[in-house]
C-alpha cells in the first residue's frame, strides 16, 4: 500500500490541538504533564511536522477534556484526487496467486 499524507488534513488537526488548548487555557506544560506526552511530541503535532497517529490523537483529546472527534471536526473537503482507485476486481474464474 502506497503511504498516504495529506498535509493540509494534518495542518488543520495540528490548529484544532491548538485551540481547544488555548480555548481551555492549558498550557504546552500542563498537556505534558496530563498526557505524559514529551514537549517535542506536542510542539511537532501542533506544527503539524508529523503525521500522527490516532492513538496519539485519543490521548491528547483526552488530556485536552474532549472526545477526539472534536480533535479532527475540521473543515474539509475531500475532492476525487485524494482519493486513491480502487484496484481492479478479479473475475471470479480466476485463480489466486
Amino acid at each position: 500500500m502506497k503511504h498516504y499524507k495529506n498535509q493540509d488534513f494534518i495542518e488543520r488537526v495540528g490548529k484544532k490541538v491548538v485551540e481547544i488548548r488555548k480555548r481551555k487555557n492549558i498550557s504546552q506544560e500542563d498537556l505534558i504533564e496530563r498526557s505524559g506526552l514529551s514537549l517535542s511530541q506536542i510542539g511537532r503535532v501542533e506544527r503539524a511536522e508529523i503525521n500522527t497517529s490516532i492513538s496519539m490523537i485519543a490521548l491528547i483529546a483526552d488530556s485536552l477534556g474532549v472526545h477526539p472527534s472534536e480533535v479532527i471536526d475540521i473543515e474539509f473537503d475531500i475532492t476525487p484526487e485524494y482519493i486513491p482507485p480502487l484496484p481492479p476486481k478479479k473475475k471470479s474464474n480466476e485463480r489466486k496467486s
